[in-house]
């Protein structure tokens, strides 16, 4: 139903519209039914162009003739023995309204009509493509009926009977059958064309009514190419059957092919024009007057040779109008022509052969197109003129009519134009969602590095002022001292010893094969090595035991030398202020106590400034990585080795006990393998005049 309804309002013209109007609501006054037939219904579905509205009621027909006539239609014939009526409406739109109809023939081409149903009436009729129909009733308009399904054959492009005896029952078929052929370019269906050949053959042409042949010498005027369609019949022998003066005519081709021409450029424009009665006179040629005449009066419709006649006169009529003031601008020309009848617009066109007329009618058929196109519908879009506005489709006609006049040539005057129709601006959307929490910008990794060193150095500060040992400012304030020295990484495959200058100048003398001293150590106690910081090394900057008893970093940092040649080292340490009791001799190297007291060692060749009363302590076993760390910070080296390195070569050490009693104990410490003093270092004695004091190696 939805597709049918689309193509009533689409492909039908504006006054055929208005003509299927006014037949509804004339049929409905009668409480009717209405159906549309016939070939509109076949035109609508294959495609072609609706040249007739041919009506179907279930009733009486001939009871609608003055109700027709009240509202504009014109009767051009009437069949009473088919209750059928042929009326005209403005515009130029043929209609044919008829009864439901059941057809017998007793006798061929002597049919009796019996009032019917619309699907008996469907089943009577000629071909299929032609026996369907639409309803134009409430609640079903647009209902599609097809009892012989004739949708198939139309896709199929074929014609096919309804009934196996149509060309013997009504020989007007095999008429129609050619002629629709030629128009439609349609082929007969096979059972069809055998059929159609036996009717040929047995010659039941013979029994065609007058009424048939007068109706169907009409519908050749009416094709759209009526001389093509004349040639088919006379190719079929069917011509001269329909009228003898019609054979051997020599038709004006080439002003039918410009009749042609121009009435596609007015249907381009909406004009839908009929040329069946201009295109009459060319069709004839030289015929007489008298065979006109009489082939005129033979029409079943005597409507349509009143129109051949007065189409002339009204032709003119209608061309004084347009050549007058009235029709000077554009627009009101445009308005002339489509409110006049698309036959007299046509025979105008066609006739015209210059002056004010013919310039008019180039104008229009120039400057509407372009008019149309200058709309400007992205102004209307940014003005808020949209489809939904009441008075949007009158405005376009009236941007229409202004821009084919030659008007609202600048933005500013269209916009002026178009400003009363604009709708004020829609108030703004209140938003109720709330705004989104702003994120807190997160600092950047060096910055909370940073914050966490200066976070500790705090904590230390805090604690050390807890404890008596700093003030306030020390490692915060601004005169902390100089920045720490840049870090170096350690190597994995082969670390650098941290006294470098000492080692390579003693390897230099092991290599001469000087013998090295290993000097013994009197006490488990060693200095305190400077802590580092967790994840750094640094190298602790080498001093002799007096500079060291001597350095005060601070004035609370540290004690003063302690007597009897025992000396302290200042507490720089975090975990020396965090305790104040004596490493056990357990604990890591790196965890020194809060005082330590390194001995001075006394060897057999000492100078008297090494000359340091020593007290003698009971004998103690001292781990050996303690051991090597003691003889590695013995006093007068050059430098010491940092607690890392001490524990690596405390593994490869074995424990060495130590006995105190009276004598210093000789610790002999394990050199690495590669180096190239392990002999001299473990097996020869410390000489008298070359004794040196050797820190321990990795």
């Amino acid at each position: 139903m939805a597709d049918y309804i689309y193509l009533l309002e689409n492909r039908l013209s504006p006054a055929q519209l208005r003509a299927l109007s006014a037949v509804r609501n004339v049929v409905r006054a009668r409480e009717l039914t209405l159906f549309l037939t016939g070939g509109a219904v076949r035109d609508l579905t294959g495609g072609g162009s609706v040249r007739a509205l041919d009506f179907t009621v279930q009733g009486s027909a001939t009871l609608l003739r003055g109700d027709l006539e009240a509202v504009g239609g014109v009767l051009d014939g009437e069949n009473k023995d088919a209750q059928t009526l042929f009326f005209s409406f403005p515009g130029g739109v043929r209609t044919e309204i008829s009864s439901a109809m059941s057809v017998t023939y007793p006798k061929p081409g002597k049919p009796q009509y019996e009032p019917s149903s619309i699907i008996e009436d469907l089943r009577r009729r000629d071909f299929t493509a032609n026996a369907m129909a639409l309803s134009l009733n409430e609640g079903s308009y647009g209902l599609l009926m097809d009892p012989v399904n004739g949708i198939a054959d139309i896709e199929n492009r074929e014609l096919r009977l309804v009934s196996n005896y149509g060309f013997i029952e009504d020989s007007s078929r095999l008429i129609r059958a050619v002629r629709l052929c030629s128009r439609l370019g349609f082929q007969m269906e096979a059972r069809t064309q055998q059929r159609y050949d036996n009717a040929k053959e047995e010659d039941s042409i013979g029994a065609l009514s007058k009424y048939s042949a007068a109706y169907e010498l009409e519908e050749i005027f009416h094709e759209e190419d009526p001389l093509r369609a004349m040639r088919a019949l006379d190719a079929e022998g069917w011509l001269k059957v329909l009228s003898p003066r019609l054979q051997g005519l020599k038709a004006n081709d080439v002003a039918l092919n410009d009749l042609h021409d121009k009435q596609g450029q007015l249907q381009t424009q909406g004009i839908l024009a009929d040329a069946s009665a201009i295109a009459f006179p060319l069709l004839l040629g030289k015929m007489l007057p008298a065979d006109v005449s009489a082939l005129k009066n033979g029409f079943a419709r005597p409507g349509f040779a009143r129109e051949i006649d007065s189409v002339e006169e009204r032709t003119k009529e209608f061309q004084a109008r347009f050549s007058a003031k009235e029709a000077a601008t554009p627009s009101a020309a445009w308005h002339m022509l489509h409110e006049a009848e698309s036959d007299v617009v046509l025979s105008m066109y066609f006739f015209a052969k210059g002056g004010n007329v013919a310039a008019r009618l180039k104008t229009f058929l120039t400057e509407s197109p372009t008019a149309r196109q200058r709309i400007p519908y992205a102004t209307l879009q940014e003005m808020r003129i949209t489809p939904d506005l009441p008075v949007y489709s009158e405005l376009l006609d009236k941007l229409f009519f202004e821009l084919m006049d030659g008007k609202l040539s600048t933005p500013e005057e269209l916009k002026a134009y178009l400003e009363p129709y604009s709708p004020p601006a829609p108030p703004p959307t209140v938003n109720l969602r709330r705004a989104r929490a702003k994120k807190e910008a997160r600092p950047s990794r060096a910055k909370a590095k940073k914050a966490a060193v200066e976070s500790v150095v705090e904590q230390e500060e805090a604690l050390g002022v807890q404890e008596g040992i700093l003030e306030p400012g020390t490692l915060t304030g601004p005169d902390r001292g100089d920045a720490p020295f840049e870090e170096k990484p350690i190597s994995s495959t082969a670390p650098t010893p941290d006294i470098d200058e000492p080692v390579s100048a003693k390897r230099k003398e092991s290599k001469k094969g000087e013998t090295k001293a290993i000097v013994p150590v009197k006490q488990s106690a060693v200095a305190a090595a400077p802590e580092k910081p967790a994840g750094k090394l640094t190298k602790p900057v080498p001093a002799p035991m007096e500079e060291a008893a001597k350095a005060t970093p601070h004035p609370e940092a540290g004690k003063e030398i302690a007597a009897k040649g025992k000396v302290t080292t200042p507490q720089t340490s975090t975990a020396a202020k965090k305790s104040l009791t004596p490493v056990a001799a357990t604990a890591k190297p790196v965890a020194p106590a809060r005082k330590t007291t390194v001995p001075v060692v006394k060897s057999r060749t000492a100078t008297p400034a090494t000359k340091t009363p020593v007290k003698a302590a009971p004998a103690k076993s001292i781990p050996a990585k303690q051991a090597v760390v003691q003889s590695a910070t013995k006093k007068g080296t050059s430098g010491t080795i940092s607690g890392k390195a001490a524990g690596k070569a405390a593994k490869k050490a074995a424990p060495v006990k130590t006995a105190l009693a009276g004598k210093p104990a000789k610790v002999v410490k394990k050199s690495p393998a590669n180096s190239p003093t392990k002999k001299a270092a473990t097996k020869t004695p410390v000489k008298k005049s070359s004794a040196k004091k050797v820190s321990g190696r990795r």
